[in-house]
């Protein structure tokens, strides 16, 4: 069986020290919340509730983005309510991936909250439905899009940096 995309690493690996690791169920819960969060959004459009909906979840992104995915009021949810129900993770992930995620997030939403104020309605519809596909894809499949595109860059510098 093959070793998954995403980065992981069991709780006793030797590298463990050297980086933030985190249960890999968390950032899907997260997603699931986001889901219906982006999904409610594109139902209200472009009004005040819907707006501010949106407005939170650029907050949330930029919490990931900022401070990393596990200082999230989503992985509070997570640690406080799912968590506690589950038996310990078989692995756990490198928070980098998913923390490059929420940033693709946060680039996404932003646009979006722009694009609903200024009146581009379209514009953050779209915007709103690229990040509601790709939580989606976390959510459901417990594939993570903004993940895989992380360890795709990651990849490609460090084959130039080889090569160089």
């Amino acid at each position: 069986m093959s070793q998954p995309a995403h980065a992981t690493a069991s709780p006793s690996a030797p590298d463990a020290s050297a980086r933030t690791l985190i249960d890999p169920r968390g950032p899907q819960v997260a997603a699931a919340i986001t889901s219906v969060v982006l999904a409610a959004v594109l139902l209200l459009g472009d009004s005040v509730v819907g707006t501010v909906l949106l407005a939170a979840q650029v907050v949330v992104f930029g919490l990931g983005a900022a401070l990393g995915v596990q200082h999230t009021p989503y992985s509070l949810l997570f640690r406080t309510l799912v968590r506690p129900r589950l038996s310990p993770p078989a692995e756990l992930e490198d928070a980098a991936p998913p923390r490059f995620a929420q940033t693709v997030g946060l680039a996404f939403t932003v646009v979006a909250l722009v694009a609903y104020v200024a009146g581009a309605t379209l514009v953050g519809q779209v915007a709103v439905g690229f990040a509601l596909a790709a939580a989606l894809l976390n959510a459901v499949f417990a594939f993570c899009l903004g993940c895989e595109v992380y360890l795709l860059a990651k990849r490609a510098t460090s084959r130039r940096t080889a090569t160089a």
